[in-house]
């Protein structure tokens, strides 16, 4: 790893964990594309690389906090986790099973669709 990959994967973590201390999300919306655009990682190494920092409790500072304010709903959260669990797993089969292309048009569809809903409101 060079000087200038370390300060761009420094960026980015601070970057997402940033973004997602203060809006929630952070994983997919700023680490995959990052990595796919600053460091040339391809869709499937960016989605595996940015599961694996999420894979431990990342962000436990920012739900301290978040729970300190009592905006933590821990029984919603259980069942999350649990399905979240099987989710990923299932999601991961497939992913790792289709060439980069359709990946990254799933992805950038997904992206548009969620900025979208949130311009728009409900």
């Amino acid at each position: 790893m060079t000087a200038h990959q370390l300060l761009l994967l420094l960026f980015i973590g601070i970057l997402a964990g940033f973004v997602s201390g203060i809006l929630g999300v952070g994983g997919a919306i700023i680490i995959v594309p990052f990595l796919v655009f600053l460091m040339g990682l391809n869709q499937h190494e960016a989605q595996g690389t940015s599961l694996a920092v999420l894979l431990l409790p990342v962000g436990i500072f920012a739900v301290i906090n978040y729970a300190k304010n009592g905006f933590v709903n821990f029984k919603f959260a259980l069942v999350l986790i649990v399905a979240f669990l099987l989710g990923s797993y299932l999601g991961s089969v497939l992913a790792v099973n289709i060439t980069e292309k359709p990946l990254q048009i799933i992805f950038g569809l997904l992206l548009i669709a969620v900025g979208i809903k949130i311009l728009l409101g409900k």
